[in-house]
């Protein structure tokens, strides 16, 4: 029997989530809410829906009126956890847009509620599902880049520019992912620095400097502190793992060169994850130095391309969360409890980031 699906939220991301569902055999997409009609109209045209799925501008208006067994959320991050919360006390599985709640509290209580209920609550990091992320962290722990030392990545864009979550929240989520799968740890330290030119907070001042010296001055003798409010267009943030490495993350969305990669560097060579870079995604730059005395040559020098198979990452997505629901067990990869576990992380990075950059400890949740 096909499992019957709702999706509630029809903007870029939620068009995949209903192309995907749609065109799915064990799934029957049985209606779409958004609260624009003209997107409705225009999303049935392009994916051609049939005339028999829902097309709604108020969730709470039909969901009493469709027979339905699973929610699939893509609203803005701000809307998440009352609407999963009705969805899980209703009897329905929920599968959320990252990140799954602002709050890792509240994370933690629809993970507790999702059990409660015996529904399945699943988490679309959609990079976890990404063939090159899942064969990465078999190179990673194979042992073969020999010590771990350090991670780095970029992950910017001209856009798209949100305004309920600033870059951070919207861009460093994949990365953190990315490297705690590859590396099997939670971070322990985290540090992150910013600025602020398309939307400030009214009354702060430049970048969201808070002192009253020139914007000048205070851009060499300090980082600029934001404002609570203020949406972060640039941030560096900096992660230190229990064993000592660290990760270094560039992130912007007003920046048109489009950069996707994450790197972990070791002893023995380089992993790299490009995103941009089709037909060899991943890659492993062999390299070590030989030492003689104080001079250090490089040696052993070439490139290998990993293997990955070609399958869409939110096909995976998708997929897995209708097995889950068949089989009545979470995926534990893209949990309730892992998205907790890095909103806990982001939380961090938002306290850090309106310090100035001030290294903050990561408490750790329990389970």
């Amino acid at each position: 029997m096909k499992t019957k699906i709702a999706v509630l939220g029809a903007g870029r991301w939620g068009t995949h989530l209903v192309r995907n569902f749609a065109s799915h055999p064990d799934a029957q997409l049985v209606a779409v809410v958004d609260s624009s009609r003209e997107r409705l109209t225009q999303l049935k045209e392009r994916l051609n829906l049939n005339d028999n799925v829902v097309l709604a501008d108020n969730w709470q208006s039909i969901r009493s009126q469709i027979e339905c067994d699973a929610v699939v959320i893509a609203t803005p991050a701000v809307t998440h956890y009352s609407l999963i919360q009705d969805a899980l006390q209703q009897g329905f599985h929920v599968l959320a847009e990252k990140p799954l709640t602002l709050d890792a509290a509240e994370c933690q209580q629809l993970s507790d509620l999702a059990r409660q209920q015996q529904r399945q609550l699943m988490v679309d990091h959609t990079y976890l599902f990404h063939p090159a992320v899942e064969q990465g962290k078999a190179v990673v722990q194979s042992g073969c880049l020999g010590e771990l030392r350090y991670g780095y990545a970029a992950r910017t864009n001209l856009g798209p520019v949100r305004q309920d979550v600033d870059a951070l929240w919207d861009l460093a989520i994949h990365d953190i992912a990315i490297f705690n799968t590859w590396l099997g740890e939670q971070p322990v330290q985290v540090q992150a620095t910013g600025r602020v030119w398309l939307q400030r907070q009214e009354g702060s001042v430049g970048a969201g400097l808070t002192n009253n010296v020139s914007q000048e001055t205070a851009n060499v003798t300090k980082p600029a502190l934001l404002e609570k409010h203020d949406l972060a267009d640039f941030v560096y943030v900096i992660l230190t793992y229990p064993t000592g490495f660290q990760a270094y993350i560039h992130l912007c969305w007003l920046n048109p060169d489009k950069q996707r990669r994450l790197g972990v560097v070791g002893s023995q060579g380089t992993l790299i994850f490009d995103e941009m870079e089709n037909d060899a995604p991943l890659t492993l730059q062999h390299g070590y130095f030989e030492q003689s005395g104080d001079v250090f040559t490089p040696a052993g020098l070439r490139r290998e391309v990993i293997e990955i198979e070609r399958r869409e990452p939110l096909a995976q997505v998708c997929d897995r969360f209708l097995q889950s629901i068949r089989d009545n067990q979470p995926v534990s990869v893209s949990s309730g409890w892992v998205a907790a576990q890095l909103v806990n992380i982001l939380s961090c990075l938002s306290q850090s980031l309106q310090q100035g950059g001030t290294p903050i400890k990561v408490p750790q949740l329990a389970e």
